[in-house]
């Protein structure tokens, strides 16, 4: 969590970040998106029992460090409807940004009341998660993987070359997320190339097998990378920048971005973790991934995570029958007509 969004929380608060990461294995983003949602909510709190301003810079400097545990002991389940009314209307957050912040409240309730015993009530239990619309996963079909795989190979002036192909066919083939790939050591690699250990959400550890477009990847680039000259000493780092340095996320969200826009896919609002969704998404496509092993396979803690992908299946199924010749011939029988032909009978 950033120094200075410390600073500006209550010890409590901060406690319950330590909680989330030290104990729980949160990833960092995680932490800090929950400290961002409690920071507001604490300053809407405040202002709210002593009629500070709630809209503006005196908002964001209304000072909340004093909050101790009496004060979120006394907070009622219709202090935080009343938060998520105020982040909607006056802060315009969408369902999906309030669900994120009532997700912060219950964590920081569940951890005063079950895991801390600081005060019995827990206001957030009861309140129901706002409704979020569900949208479908985007992802490149399977020409647009190869026109995406393809637009490397014919990069002959990149110095990355190697590396970036080995690096967009993980991403397509594994489906791993980018802090994972960018995380990623020579030593994860087993000697034969058949699988790797990836380090997923809350230092989790899994095993991906690696098919041979994988393989094979790896090993054109690893001949190059065993010579690559790297700033640390030693350093396990699989995938390195041009300046010997274990490769960043943005480097790699650079680089993804440059090569969608050479295959000519930069205007269909594809990116890094679009190729996640991608690989995902042709794996069930194909038929033969049952979806749990599929969950194992992105690492997804919850099976119901992973059924994304079979509502994309669906709706694929829906378009190829929308394609179907047939599809706009109705009628209704107590009105029926003959259905029209382009051949014309023999008698006419």
């Amino acid at each position: 969590m950033p120094e200075n969004i410390r600073n500006q929380l209550p010890q409590i608060v901060v406690n319950f970040a330590n909680f989330k990461d030290v104990i729980q294995g949160c990833s960092k983003k995680t932490v800090t998106e929950y400290m961002f949602d409690l920071r507001t909510f604490c300053r809407f709190m405040k202002a709210q029992k002593y009629g500070l301003p709630m809209e503006g810079e005196d908002f964001d400097k209304i000072e909340i460090r004093d909050l101790d545990t009496e004060f979120f002991s006394k907070i009622t389940t219709s202090d935080i409807y009343d938060f998520l009314s105020y982040v909607g209307s006056e802060r315009e957050n969408n369902a999906r940004a309030r669900a994120r912040k009532l997700s912060a409240i219950k964590q920081f309730y569940k951890y005063c009341t079950a895991k801390m015993m600081l005060f019995e009530n827990n206001p957030a239990q009861i309140i129901e998660t706002p409704k979020t619309p569900k949208t479908l996963p985007k992802h490149l079909t399977l020409d647009e993987c190869k026109e995406l795989l393809n637009s490397v190979v014919e990069d002959e002036t990149s110095k990355t070359r190697e590396r970036d192909y080995c690096i967009l066919t993980l991403f397509l083939n594994c489906g791993i997320r980018l802090s994972e790939l960018a995380g990623l050591n020579i030593t994860d690699l087993d000697n034969e190339l058949r699988s790797m250990r990836v380090i997923g959400k809350g230092n989790k550890e899994r095993l991906v097998y690696l098919n041979e477009a994988c393989a094979s990847a790896l090993r054109t680039y690893i001949a190059i990378r065993v010579h690559t000259p790297s700033k640390k000493k030693n350093d396990p780092a699989l995938f390195l920048s041009g300046q010997g340095n274990r490769i960043s996320v943005k480097t790699v969200q650079w680089m993804v971005k440059k090569y969608l826009g050479e295959a000519g896919l930069q205007n269909k609002n594809y990116s890094t973790h679009k190729l996640r969704h991608t690989a995902a998404t042709l794996m069930y496509q194909s038929g033969e991934v049952d979806i749990r092993v599929l969950k194992d396979i992105l690492g997804h803690e919850q099976l119901n995570t992973t059924q994304i992908y079979t509502h994309v299946a669906n709706e694929h199924m829906q378009e190829a029958m929308e394609k179907n010749p047939l599809h706009n011939i109705t009628t209704k029988f107590e009105k029926m007509k003959p259905i029209e032909t382009e051949e014309k009978e023999e008698n006419e």
